[in-house]
C-alpha cells in the first residue's frame, strides 16, 4: 500500500514568527513529492524536516501573494547546486508562467533541468498513476485555487478460499482477479472478479485550501475527505477583518470541515498575533470536534479509509 503522509512546512500567515513559517505544506505520496505554496524558508523546512530534494516534485501554488510564492526562487537554486536533471512541475493561476520566467531572467542562467510551467484553473488538472489533483476557485481578493489529491479507487478485498473452491490456483490469476479482471481457467470455466472479491473500496482524499473565505466550491471540493486543511488566520472577534482580507476564522473552517463532511480538520495560516492558538482550536472544536491547529514540522499519515483504527 502505497504511504500518504503530509509535513506542515510553513503554518503562519503573511508573517513568518518564531515558529511559524509562511506557507507551505508538503505531501509524500510513494516516491513522488506534491508541495502545495511556497513561502520564504521552505526549502529550510524541508531540509529540517528531511524530506529531501531527490523525488519527483509537483508544486502548486494557491495564488502569487508573495507570501506564498517568495520561496520558489531558493529552491530553484538549490536544485541547481543538486543537479537536478529531471523535470520540475509548477502549476498555479494565471500569471504564473511570468513569475516564473522573472526568476530565471533574475538569476541570469538556465537550470540544468527542465521546469515545465502549467497555468491552471477548476476541474482535473493533474493525472498521476493512480490519482488526481483537482483545482477549485477558492474566494480571496486575488485569483486562488484550492487543491483535492484523490485517489482512485482500490480493488476490493480478496477472498483467497473463495478462489481456491472455484478452482483458481495460487499465483498470478489470483492477481488479474483482485484487479478486476475474469479469467479463464484450462476447465472453460470463466471466473469473474464479484466471484472471489468484495466490493471496490475507496482511495484517500486529501484537500488543500489556503487564503479564503468561506466559499461552496471548496466545500464541495472537500467533500469527504479524509483531511482538510484550510485557512483559520483569525479568531470570530475579527470576523469582519476576515471578510475584508479574503481570510476565514478558525469557527468558520469548522462549518466548512462540518458541511464537507471530512474526517479530519488542520487549521493553517494562522496569524502572527497568535502566539498561542488555543482559542482558535477551543472555538473550532466547538462545532467540528476532530480539528487540529497545524504546527511547523508537524506530519500527518493519512490511512486508507477503511483501515483498522
Amino acid at each position: 500500500m502505497t504511504q500518504l503522509r503530509i509535513t506542515f512546512l510553513g503554518t503562519g500567515g503573511s508573517i513568518p514568527t518564531a515558529t511559524r513559517s509562511l506557507p507551505s505544506i508538503a505531501v509524500r505520496r510513494g516516491g513522488e513529492l506534491l508541495l502545495f505554496d511556497c513561502g520564504e524558508g521552505t526549502q529550510r523546512q524541508m531540509i529540517l524536516s528531511r524530506i529531501g530534494f531527490k523525488p519527483k516534485t509537483y508544486i502548486f501554488l494557491s495564488h502569487l501573494h508573495l507570501d506564498h510564492i517568495s520561496g520558489l526562487p531558493g529552491i530553484i537554486h538549490t536544485l541547481c547546486l543538486l543537479d537536478r536533471q529531471e523535470p520540475l512541475h509548477v502549476f498555479g493561476p494565471p500569471g504564473t508562467m511570468r513569475y516564473v520566467r522573472h526568476i530565471l531572467e533574475m538569476a541570469g542562467h538556465e537550470p540544468p533541468f527542465p521546469i515545465r510551467v502549467h497555468e491552471v484553473g477548476e476541474g482535473l488538472i493533474y493525472r498521476g498513476k493512480d490519482y488526481g489533483v483537482y483545482a477549485a476557485p477558492a474566494d480571496h481578493n486575488v485569483p486562488c485555487l484550492a487543491y483535492a489529491i484523490i485517489e482512485d479507487e482500490r480493488p476490493g478485498k480478496f477472498y483467497p478460499e473463495k478462489a481456491r473452491r472455484l478452482g483458481v490456483p495460487e499465483g498470478p490469476l489470483w492477481r488479474l482477479l483482485q484487479h478486476g479482471q475474469s479469467i479463464t481457467l484450462p476447465s472453460g470455466r470463466v471466473v469473474h472478479p464479484w466471484e472471489v472479491c468484495g466490493p471496490r473500496r475507496p482511495g484517500r482524499k486529501v484537500v488543500y485550501s489556503s487564503d479564503t473565505r468561506p466559499t461552496d466550491s471548496v466545500i464541495e471540493l472537500a467533500e469527504n475527505a479524509d483531511v482538510l486543511i484550510h485557512d483559520a488566520t483569525f479568531d470570530e472577534d475579527l470576523l469582519e477583518r476576515a471578510v475584508e482580507d479574503g481570510h476565514s476564522t478558525a469557527m468558520q473552517a469548522a462549518k466548512v470541515a462540518r458541511l464537507a463532511g471530512v474526517r479530519r480538520l488542520y487549521l493553517t495560516h494562522i496569524s502572527a498575533r497568535y502566539r498561542d492558538a488555543s482559542s482558535l482550536l477551543r472555538n473550532a472544536r466547538r462545532i467540528f470536534p476532530n480539528t487540529w491547529v497545524a504546527e511547523d514540522l508537524m506530519t500527518v499519515e493519512v490511512p486508507y479509509p477503511d483501515a483498522s483504527p
